[in-house]
């Protein structure tokens, strides 16, 4: 009959059967209570599990109050109950089973492309370049590939991150963010694989770690390229063999993460360099995402500006920008990209005067920095250190202590800066 009305009609006979039919993914399944020795209730959570958008009719001569209802629970749309008299009740509920499931399936893609729209909503963007990018992110959303995002500081790489993640299949797990560049080189394994109590002097109860923290979710692993070569190749292994081994523990712990990494490196030049290995360098760019850097998209400027002065002059008298301001934003280099732009809204709104930001609110020159000397002062050592060292003081006291900021003002990234502070004996 069902032939006849021009359905592919596909038989099981037993549990076994039904789940070798399965792989074709039925739209719908007409599903006898008794399979043999088992019982259609059963079976149900089966196709359930394996086929969640296949409608299930149940088919029975002994229907009773109690089946009806288990059935139901199970997740089956409708029953008919034997023997068929006549195709017209059966044909009738076929469809209407058939239209419940596309109407379900729709709704479940209105909900995905809400969602989708959702993690997107801090991205704002109106370049082709950005266009592109977005549109990786989305075609991603069924993929459990790890990517590497590469891109200069500032550009929002933590943000793409958490929008791969939001759309994904991973969305209802966590997502777990690390700075590899901001760990000191003698804590980052405990970090990454966890511990156990008394794996080490202070080790007075066991930690999970990153890795662990993010199971069933996404481990996003920023500035990747700052990581020491000894722990690249302990890295390679927990993502080739989805376990870490925490310090102290005698047996690997099996861990289901998705690796996001980031770096404002050219990895490629750093694997020929032999900084980085190229086992994990191949390991982590399944997906490579480039991030265009400001200067290369002045067209994204006025909505971004205009992004920023809504976040911070909430509660100021600001309440836009003029057009000779927008026009002088869009010719900047931005050297500090997205992040320094933020900045500069940010403090233009803090000491404008009116209720429109201005060009010379904004104080684009010399670009909140003061000017380098033409000659060093007296007292100064005529030293390339000496100068990177006064560069960070002066960064450090105009960003009012404000790392992230100082590092916006300088071009750099957070990790460099306390890389470079490390060394300069200004961390305090």
């Amino acid at each position: 009959m069902l032939e006849a009305e021009g359905f592919r009609v596909l038989e099981a006979t037993d549990r076994a059967g039904v789940a070798r039919e399965l792989v074709y993914a039925p739209e719908l399944i007409l599903l006898d209570l008794q399979l043999g020795d088992v019982s259609g209730v059963d079976v149900i959570a089966d196709i359930r599990q394996r086929c969640p958008d296949s409608a299930i009719l149940v088919m029975t001569g002994y229907a009773t109050i109690d089946s009806v209802v288990a059935c139901m629970r199970a997740g089956a749309f409708d029953y008919l109950e034997k023997p068929f008299n006549g195709h017209l009740r059966v044909t009738q509920t076929l469809r209407r089973a058939l239209e419940h499931r596309a109407l379900c399936v729709r709704n479940r893609e209105l909900e995905g492309e809400l969602d989708r729209r959702s993690a997107l909503e801090g991205i704002v963007f109106q370049s082709a370049a950005m266009h592109q990018t977005v549109q990786m992110v989305l075609d991603l959303s069924r993929n459990e590939s790890n990517v590497l995002i590469q891109a200069e500081s500032g550009t929002g790489k933590e943000l793409i991150a958490r929008a791969i993640h939001k759309t994904s299949l991973r969305r209802e797990g966590p997502f777990v963010a690390v700075d590899c560049g901001a760990l000191p080189e003698g804590i980052v394994e405990s970090e990454l694989f966890g511990y156990e109590r008394g794996a080490f002097t202070g080790a007075v109860r066991a930690t999970l770690g990153l890795f662990r923290s993010a199971d069933g979710g996404t481990l996003f692993l920023d500035e990747i390229g700052e990581l020491p070569l000894m722990l690249q190749s302990k890295l390679l292994r927990a993502i080739q063999e989805r376990e870490v081994r925490p310090l102290g523990a005698t047996a690997p712990v099996l861990v289901d993460v998705r690796i996001v990494a980031a770096t404002n490196r050219k990895l490629e030049e750093e694997v020929q360099a032999g900084r980085f290995r190229s086992d994990l360098f191949y390991r982590l760019r399944v997906v490579s995402i480039e991030l265009p850097p400001l200067r290369q998209r002045p067209e994204d400027i006025p909505l971004l500006a205009l992004h920023f002065l809504k976040g911070v002059g909430r509660d100021s008298k600001v309440r836009g920008i003029e057009p000779a301001a927008i026009e002088a934003l869009s010719s900047q280099p931005w050297k500090g990209n997205v992040r320094e732009l933020e900045n500069c809204i940010e403090a233009a709104v803090a000491l404008a005067h009116g209720s429109y930001l201005s060009v010379a609110d904004l104080r684009l020159n010399p670009g909140g920095i003061p000017a380098p000397r033409v000659l060093p002062p007296a007292d100064m050592p005529l030293s390339l250190a000496a100068y990177e060292r006064r560069c960070l003081e002066d960064a450090l006291r105009v960003a009012e202590g404000d790392v992230r900021r100082a590092a916006a003002l300088l071009g750099i990234g957070r990790s460099t800066l306390y890389r470079k502070l490390g060394e300069h004996d200004l961390l305090s």
